[in-house]
């Protein structure tokens, strides 16, 4: 029952919102995303005591005649989704309180709307179930983006939603395909476990090829990133911190949870393929920030950079690798959505976030500063930082599936040192001018978030076993299960 509360209460709040005047609405919103934080932190607190119970797990018929449920689960793969969801829809709410949105009562349901689809992807354990919330998902954010993005937001956004809604349509025919075939004829990922993995080899590559276009698109995975930086930079700050904190998870969590494991021989033999996808999502969305003048375009490319790392380590699918992936999908959700902050008080101070107009804001504002070091810190991978522990893991469990794919992955290293480094020099270093000397000193409200932001990023740097712990064992299973099948001498051939 704790599952399915995670998920209904944020529309209880939002069901609040539209009897409340839009002054009204700000509060609740974040009054209800702070009591969502603290039902998520209590049930996986619980979670780590006693995993097998049953408040963790709630099932119920749904579409009977297609052997469809509504079954969800916590498990510890997707704790960590959870608590990532949970942390940071509080900031995003929390950012706003000092910027002026129009409209507030759709904007903050919508949002509301997006962070319990959100729960309900990672959660279903039904493949239909999965694909509802999947694209639920897509409506707020497709809303947000295109209500509330700056000019131009039409095309970019219609662009963004075919990108999306076109990788879906794969995957559902992926879902009738595997039901079709699965004599229980249900939806159950479990059952979908055992079956998907006993197809014969090239109806597993057919169906890894359709799931992994839905996921790559979401992620983004070169070549499938080219509606990502202008989508980044159209959206409102809020709509950028839920893309690039929390949806793209979405599409690398699948890749654990419902790729690999359905179709194992699928993976064994495009594995090497996506993994060189991957890495040069690395290399070139860093070259690529690397390039950039503005601020949040240079953040959108460091993402897809980022996260083709994380993809990579989920490719290789070792407990380094996928541990690694997991623990750095929580960490780079808490370090974009506190660099897109950032890149949104330097917009609204200075009205221009080209950072050759900018410099020397440490010498006006040294709190900010300092919050701006910290979170810079993070996003190279300083050790004590929380990135430090996901690439570590992330890269040696590349180094153990292919020593030059882990050559060519370890560039992020250098190059995301290179692109942060240059950008917090240009922005923050130097003699103020005319323009920066502007720059207001920050607010409680901004101090709030920065502090809390630096907190977490220290906290997860100091003791991942917090999350390590958790998420071993459900990890280890399902490698165990890829590999039992993997090694069978049946499947080799395509």
């Amino acid at each position: 029952m704790l599952a399915l509360l995670i998920i209904i209460l944020p529309l209880v709040f939002l069901l609040f919102n539209l009897f409340l005047s839009e002054k009204q609405v700000k509060n609740n919103t974040l009054v209800g995303s702070l009591a969502t934080l603290g039902l998520s932190v209590y049930t996986l607190y619980n979670y780590t005591l006693q995993p097998t119970s049953i408040d963790f797990v709630f099932i119920t018929d749904w579409i009977g005649k297609l052997g469809a449920t509504f079954f969800i689960k916590i498990d510890g793969i997707n704790f960590v989704l959870i608590l990532l969801t949970a942390l940071l829809v509080p900031f995003i709410v929390y950012s706003t309180f000092e910027r002026e949105i129009k409209n507030p009562k759709a904007y903050f349901s919508l949002i509301l709307a997006m962070q319990s689809a959100l729960f309900g992807v990672f959660l279903a354990k039904d493949a239909l179930l999965f694909y509802v919330f999947w694209e639920l998902a897509l409506l707020p954010i497709y809303l947000i983006c295109l209500i509330f993005g700056e000019e131009g937001r039409q095309r970019i956004t219609f662009k963004f939603f075919i990108f999306t809604l076109f990788g879906s349509l794969f995957m559902l025919l992926a879902i009738i395909f595997l039901w079709l075939h699965n004599p229980e004829r249900t939806f159950n990922i479990y059952d979908l476990y055992q079956y998907g993995s006993v197809l014969p080899a090239k109806q597993q590559v057919f169906i890894f090829i359709a799931f992994y276009l839905a996921f790559a698109i979401k992620i983004p995975i070169f070549p499938l990133h080219t509606w990502q930086a202008d989508t980044y930079v159209n959206a409102p700050t809020q709509g950028t911190m839920l893309l690039s904190g929390i949806m793209l998870k979405m599409g690398t969590f699948a890749l654990i949870v419902w790729l690999i494991p359905i179709v194992p021989i699928g993976w064994k033999l495009a594995s090497k393929y996506v993994v060189i996808l991957s890495v040069i999502s690395v290399v070139y969305g860093s070259l690529l920030a690397l390039s950039q003048h503005h601020f949040k375009r240079m953040l959108a490319y460091s993402s897809l950079g980022h996260v083709g790392l994380i993809a990579a380590g989920i490719f290789t699918f070792n407990l380094q690798g996928v541990q690694g992936a997991l623990y750095q999908m929580l960490s780079h959700g808490i370090n974009v959505v506190a660099l897109f902050f950032i890149c949104d008080m330097i917009l609204h101070r200075m009205k221009t976030d080209n950072m050759n107009s900018l410099g020397g804001i440490r010498n006006v504002s040294k709190t900010f500063g300092a919050f701006f070091l910290i979170v810079t810190f993070a996003s190279v991978a300083l050790p004590i930082t929380n990135s430090f522990v996901g690439e570590f893991l992330l890269l040696h469990g590349i180094f153990q599936y292919n020593t030059i794919a882990a050559v060519f992955a370890c560039t992020t290293v250098v190059l995301s040192a290179l692109y942060m480094l240059r950008a917090y020099q240009k922005i923050m270093h130097g003699d103020a001018n005319d323009l920066t000397m502007t720059f207001s000193n920050i607010t409680r409200h901004e101090k709030i978030v920065l502090g809390a932001m630096a907190v977490l990023i220290l906290f997860f740097g100091i003791f991942p076993n917090v999350i390590l712990q958790v998420s071993e064992e459900p990890i280890k299973q399902l490698i165990e299960h890829v590999r039992t099948v993997t090694a069978l001498p049946s499947y080799a051939k395509f």
